[in-house]
């Protein structure tokens, strides 16, 4: 049976679905999860259920997941089965059903709806898992000599210790022309391709390495949506499916390669092809590139692509036009894809074009490398690195593809004197790059710097360096405050400081910082490297030397607000978690001065009832007036004590914990308000669902809150004096209009009612041989089907066909006919609507259409009377 990939993922939703399972949406390619960088597969999402952390929504479910790997990225291209960007079919169970279930329910969706060929199909199980092989082969009929034993490869683990069990493959048999027999095990890798794998989550692995069964038993489960592809659309390989084929046309039209020409050839299109499909879905997600974390991963992509496009002569920008083609095969799955095109296209010819003015400068020193020694010393390597911004992983891969090797030991002792050298000498310039680089020099000097932002706003501090960025011109910080015509973006290092570094939520502080020789205004502050801050934006007035006294002092007022809304996050996760249950936990979270954000895991939208009861409860310890206690402890009495930690911070042996009266308590190490009463009243603003099971606040506080109340009354108060009452009756002043209202409308409708009769009796007199056509301008689709359905009515009418204009560029028609009287009301609409610019369908008695093409109104007209009257 042949199924494109639209239809696969429809079928297996369907199948699963009618079998108990729930489908859930899928989650983004960045996931909640700090122990992974992206979604890897299907499982991530699910995570907090199978640790027991969380209860599931549901027992079953089943999903269509976007996922993201680069452990294959180096091979990419040259096998007809990896990529970086997958989807992945998942169906799961949270201690619902097990193997017995599990394994049939993919072999009969693999063999009776995808009508694979079970003599094709091999089987690969754990070799301590007698339970898996016996279903498959006393339950499901597989023969005993196509069920192959493996071993570490099938056994699944999330870490060290924790849920693990074996796990079971389906692997589809592709012909002795993909390479050498002998099933999974022992056959070749493109004949035997994987398609199924199936974990059985039932041990508990603890520290000293012995396993216990899982009291609740998991089934996670994994279908590879391009491999299966490659299979029901019969092709050699994922990327001659319908999900990449035309993305590698693409690039195989602004290359100039033809594909099977020749196999080098081959894998740069495949690479273009693959890797323009991470891009695209990684930037939609909210990834872009920078030089660390997620930004690099995408940023490597990009290069790798472009590396491929020049190295094919592609002179001009391509990622865009592959991008584009992406966003078109892949658009109807991910509608998000089709409103982020714009977003998509700019990053991507950004990042482009500055790597191809890196690559124009650094493939020279490259390829003159490789002519006087054929290798790439490293003395290079740091100048390509140093210079040229070539990471050490690009060089060491475009050596590779030359044939040459890269001294590395040479490379990461030239980036040691480097380091030396920063350390000798406190004020640096360079780029971001440069910037860290010195951030570690400083940190090894002088130590790290000292945060006095509990008790101060404003202290007397020491420059340790000062570090001028090149570019940062576009830089714009979360109060939307930029950078000054002609200013020059810098990092100042303080010995000790009252500025708050970003970090858990809460956005980082912003002021001054001035000396006898010059003022510098503070945009931005920020975790340099563990345990040194840098201080961002850009000098007012003259300069600051390292070794300078200064005096640093942050923006109070907006600290105050920044503190209101930290302690306020903390009492709205306690009364989420009181409201709607244990199960709440953070996901994230933005503390800024004019909002905040808070992100929890939920699986449905919060009822108004909730949402009141959440800002009764709040506001209540808001009134409660209770102080807010800070200090430190080591973190085992803290967690003994009840204290949650919020998302995304670091935590030590020694921990701060925030208690917020007696509602909350907290690992935190954000500023906070001296008691509750401080934040002012909390108003929650939007509710909002941002991902599988994840839902989203956002919330003011103080004058903010204050501020919007007032907008609201004076806007009530406005609506009171248009309809001359006072705001405390407005309900009853909105239901008597709304009772007019409806009065108005029956009473209207009723004239309109009599006014159809009427023409509709004077149109039925009208007819000729039982057929009534006519024009009518002016009224809307709906009006003309009634009016057309009150002719079809009167006496001797048998058929109906009404023309007209609603508005301009736009033509409504419809066709109504009794039954018995042998005219199919469909075709004839059909005919009609194509002389109008358009289409329509219905039923043998009623049929509908629309067009845009006013002009042919008259001829259609026409040729509706003609067709009608012919029967």
């Amino acid at each position: 049976m042949s199924f494109d990939a639209a239809q696969l993922r429809e079928a297996f939703t369907r199948f699963f679905v009618e079998r108990g399972h729930v489908a859930l949406p899928a989650a983004g390619l960045i996931p909640h999860d700090p122990s992974v960088l992206f979604t890897i597969a299907g499982m991530v999402q699910f995570k907090p259920y199978f640790t027991g952390e969380q209860t599931p929504p549901v027992p079953r479910a089943t999903t269509v997941q976007p996922s993201f790997r680069m452990v294959d990225i180096d091979i990419i291209g040259t096998t007809a089965r990896h990529a970086t960007f997958f989807e992945m079919l998942g169906n799961f169970s949270f201690g619902d059903y097990f193997k017995e279930t599990a394994i049939p329910l993919a072999w009969e969706f693999v063999t009776g709806v995808l009508g694979l060929d079970p003599a094709r199909l091999w089987i690969t199980v754990h070799e301590s898992d007698t339970d898996a092989g016996g279903i498959w082969h006393d339950s499901v009929g597989v023969p005993a000599e196509r069920i192959q034993k493996m071993g570490e490869d099938n056994f699944w683990k999330m870490g060290d210790t924790g849920p693990c069990g074996p796990s079971s493959e389906i692997y589809y048999d592709r012909g002795p022309e993909f390479g050498a027999e002998g099933g999974p095990a022992h056959g070749g890798e493109d004949r035997y391709v994987e398609i199924w794998n199936l974990v059985f989550m039932q041990y508990e692995r603890h520290t000293d390495g012995t396993l216990t069964e899982l009291p609740r038993k998991n089934i996670d489960t994994g279908a590879g949506l391009e491999r299966i592809a490659m299979l029901t659309e019969g092709v050699a390989n994922v990327f001659e499916t319908s999900l990449v084929a035309p993305i590698l046309e693409v690039a195989a039209s602004r290359t100039g390669i033809v594909p099977g020409t020749s196999e080098s050839g081959d894998v740069a299109l495949r690479i273009l092809a693959d890797h323009a499909r991470a891009m695209t879905m990684l930037i939609s997600d909210g990834v872009f590139p920078t030089n660390d974390g997620r930004g690099y991963v995408l940023r490597r992509v990009i290069r790798r692509a472009v590396l491929r496009a020049v190295q094919a002569g592609v002179t001009s920008l391509i990622t865009p036009e592959l991008c584009a083609a992406v966003i078109d095969v892949l658009g109807g799955a991910y509608p998000k894809l089709v409103r982020d095109r714009s977003l998509v296209e700019t990053v991507v010819t950004h990042e482009e074009e500055a790597f191809r003015r890196t690559l124009r400068a650094g493939t020279t020193l490259f390829e003159e490398a490789l002519a006087a020694g054929g290798a790439i010393t490293g003395d290079v390597a740091f100048r390509l690195h140093d210079t040229y911004g070539f990471p050490i992983d690009l060089t060491t891969e475009m050596a590779s593809a030359a044939g040459a090797a890269v001294d590395r030991e040479g490379f990461e002792s030239q980036m040691d004197a480097q380091r030396a050298r920063a350390r000798g000498s406190a004020r640096t310039t360079g780029g971001d790059g440069g910037l860290a680089e010195a951030a570690r020099a400083v940190l090894e000097e002088f130590g790290p710097s000292e945060f006095v932002g509990y008790q101060l706003e404003a202290a007397e501090a020491r420059v340790l360096a000062v570090h001028h960025r090149e570019g940062g011109a576009d830089f714009v910080n979360e109060d939307g405050e930029s950078l000054p015509q002609g200013s020059v973006l810098v990092d100042v290092f303080l010995d000790r400081t009252p500025f708050y570094a970003e970090g858990g939520g809460q956005v980082g502080d912003t002021g001054r910082i001035s000396g006898a020789t010059g003022v510098f205004r503070v945009l931005d502050t920020r975790v340099a490297t563990e345990g040194l801050s840098r201080h961002t934006g850009y000098f007012e007035s003259g300069s600051l030397e390292p070794g300078a006294e200064v005096y640093a002092e942050i923006d109070s007022a907006r600290r105050q607000a920044i503190r209101r809304n930290h302690t306020a996050t903390h009492l709205l996760h306690a009364a989420l978690r009181k409201v709607l249950g244990e199960h709440v936990q953070q996901q994230g979270s933005l503390v800024a001065p004019d909002r905040l954000r808070f992100d929890f895991s939920h699986f449905s939208a919060l009822t108004r009832d909730e949402l009141e009861e959440i800002t009764a409860l709040v506001n209540a310890e808001v009134l409660a007036d209770e102080p807010v206690r800070n200090y430190e402890t080591s973190r085992a009495a803290a967690e003994e004590s009840g204290a949650m930690a919020f998302f995304g911070d670091k935590y030590g042996e020694i921990v701060r914990v925030v208690e917020a009266g007696g509602a909350s308590v907290e690992l935190c190490g954000g500023t906070h308000v001296g008691a509750t009463g401080m934040i002012g009243p909390i108003r929650i603003v939007s509710e909002a669902s941002i991902g599988a099971n994840t839902r989203r606040i956002e919330a003011t506080t103080g004058a903010r809150s204050l501020a919007e109340i007032q907008r609201v009354e004076h806007l009530l108060e406005e609506i009171a004096e248009t309809l001359r009452t006072t705001t405390a009756e407005l309900p009853e002043a909105v239901a008597r209009l709304l009772e007019r209202q409806g009065s108005l409308e029956d009473e209207l409708r009723r004239l309109r009612g009599a006014k159809v009769r009427d023409e509709a009796a004077e149109l039925g007199a009208s007819a000729v041989d039982g057929v009534v056509v006519a024009r009518r301008d002016g009224i809307d689709p709906a009006a003309l089907r009634e009016l057309a359905l009150a002719v079809r009515e009167q006496p001797g009418v048998e058929a109906v066909g009404m023309i007209g204009a609603p508005e301009q560029n736009k033509v409504a028609l419809v066709v109504a006919t009794i039954p018995g009287a042998g005219l199919d009301a469909r075709p004839i609409a059909g005919e009609v609507a194509r002389l109008v610019g358009g289409g329509g369908g219905g039923s043998p008695e009623l049929a509908t259409a629309g067009g845009r093409d006013t002009a042919g109104i008259d001829g259609a007209l026409e040729r509706l009377g003609v067709l009608l009257r012919k029967g």
